[in-house]
């Protein structure tokens, strides 16, 4: 069970729309191999999550961030 004091980043900061343009924020939340990383480790809630995951989805199709990383 999660602690109350850790909030989640994008209800912390009000951010309602994940916008996959913004790479240096969708970036802070991918690996050094370019994968998605656990929201357990980011402290990210499930639908920012899943806003996050298809912002980074849309970012790797329109060829602002990388598929995988070398």
């Amino acid at each position: 069970m999660r602690n109350t004091n850790q909030q989640c980043f994008f209800c912390s900061q009000n951010i309602e729309v994940i916008d996959y343009k913004d790479v240096d924020l969708i970036k802070r939340f991918t690996s050094s191999q370019a994968k998605i990383i656990d929201p357990m480790h980011t402290r990210v809630c499930a639908s920012h999550q899943r806003r996050l995951a298809r912002a980074i989805k849309l970012a790797r199709h329109m060829a602002l961030l990388p598929f995988v990383a070398r």
